[in-house]
C-alpha cells in the first residue's frame, strides 16, 4: 500500500487497519491533527484545555501507532524523500520539529492557526486526490503547510548555528549507521571533529553523549520490533546484531528499565485496555 508512493492523507474516520500494519510505515513521517479531541497523551505542559485541536508530530521508525478509531480529524504521511533537494535550513527545521529523539511531538491548534492550517490542507488535499497528481504541486503545498507548523512552534526553536547543524548531520548519520557504527569515534571522523569535540556539541544540543543516543535509538528500534513485529526476543536481538541473546536483554534492562519480555507483555495489557499505542 505504501511502498510505491511518498504521500499518504487520509480522513482518520475511515483510516484502514492496512496502513497501521503496512511494513513500509516505518520510513514516514506522520502528521495526526485531530479536531476538537481529547488529547491522546497527559501533556507535560500547561495547555489551555485538554479538548480541542491537537497536531501530533511523529518521525519514521518510532514505536508508537495511534489508533484513529472513532476519532476526528486527517492523517497526513510523508516521506522525506519528498522533500529532497529543499535548503538544508528548512529541512533541519523539520528534523528538529518532528522531535527526532522523542517519540512524538504535540502542537495545540488555537481557532485562527486551525484556519490557516485548514487552507493550505484543502488545497493539499484536493490537489492528491485527483487522477493525475502533480508532484510540484503537492511538494510545494505540503511545504507551505510544514513551514506554518514550523511557525507554530518556533518559540520552541533555538536559533540555528553551526553546531545546530552538526547535531543534524549526525543524526542522519546514525540513522544510516547506527547497527553497525556504535562509538563516537566514527561519527566524529565523519563529520570532520574529534570525538570529544562531538561529544561537548551533543551534550551542550541534546544533554546526552555520543553513545547515550547511540544506545536510545537501538532501544527504540528494539521497542519498535517488539511492538510491530511477529519476530521472538531473540531474533531482534539479531536482527540488531547482537550476537548474544543474553547480552542484549542485559543491555535492554540497563537503558529501558525492564527486560524486553516484560516489555512486551505490558504493552500487550496497555494496548488492551487503551484505544492506542502511546506506551514506553
Amino acid at each position: 500500500m505504501l511502498s510505491d508512493q511518498v504521500l499518504y492523507i487520509k480522513n482518520l474516520g475511515n483510516c484502514p487497519p492496512a496502513y497501521l500494519n503496512d511494513p513500509a510505515r516505518k520510513d514516514f513521517y506522520e502528521i495526526v491533527w485531530l479536531r476538537n479531541e481529547d488529547a491522546l497523551h497527559v501533556p507535560q505542559h500547561d495547555f489551555q484545555t485538554l479538548k480541542g485541536d491537537w497536531i501530533y508530530l511523529i518521525p519514521p521508525y518510532r514505536v508508537h501507532q495511534l489508533n484513529k478509531a472513532g476519532k476526528n480529524g486527517v492523517l497526513i504521511s510523508f516521506k522525506q524523500d519528498l522533500l529532497e533537494g529543499d535548503l538544508k535550513e528548512f529541512l533541519l527545521d523539520v528534523f528538529r520539529m518532528f522531535n527526532i529523539q522523542g517519540e512524538f511531538s504535540c502542537l495545540q491548534v488555537n481557532e485562527k492557526t486551525s484556519k490557516g492550517l485548514e487552507d493550505v490542507y484543502q488545497l493539499l488535499e484536493e490537489e492528491y486526490q485527483k487522477e493525475t497528481v502533480s508532484f510540484i504541486m503537492v511538494k510545494a503545498l505540503l511545504k507551505v503547510f510544514l513551514l506554518k507548523l514550523i511557525q507554530l512552534k518556533e518559540q520552541h526553536f533555538t536559533l540555528q548555528d553551526l553546531n545546530e547543524k552538526r547535531v543534524y548531520e549526525f543524526m542522519m548519520l546514525l540513522e544510516d549507521n547506527y547497527l553497525e557504527q556504535r562509538n563516537a569515534d566514527f561519527y566524529a571522523e565523519k563529520l570532520g571533529l574529534s570525538a570529544k569535540r562531538l561529544n561537548q556539541i551533543l551534550k551542550e544540543k541534546l544533554a546526552k553523549t555520543a553513545v547515550q543516543i547511540i544506545h536510545d535509538r537501538l532501544i527504540q528500534e528494539a521497542k519498535r520490533q517488539i511492538l510491530h513485529s511477529e519476530n521472538t526476543i531473540r531474533e531482534i536481538a539479531y536482527n540488531l546484531d547482537f550476537k548474544d541473546h543474553s547480552y542484549f536483554s542485559r543491555f535492554f534492562k540497563l537503558h529501558a528499565g525492564q527486560t524486553p519480555l516484560d516489555f512486551q507483555n505490558k504493552v500487550r495489557e496497555h494496548v488492551q485496555s487503551h484505544d492506542n499505542t502511546l506506551y514506553s
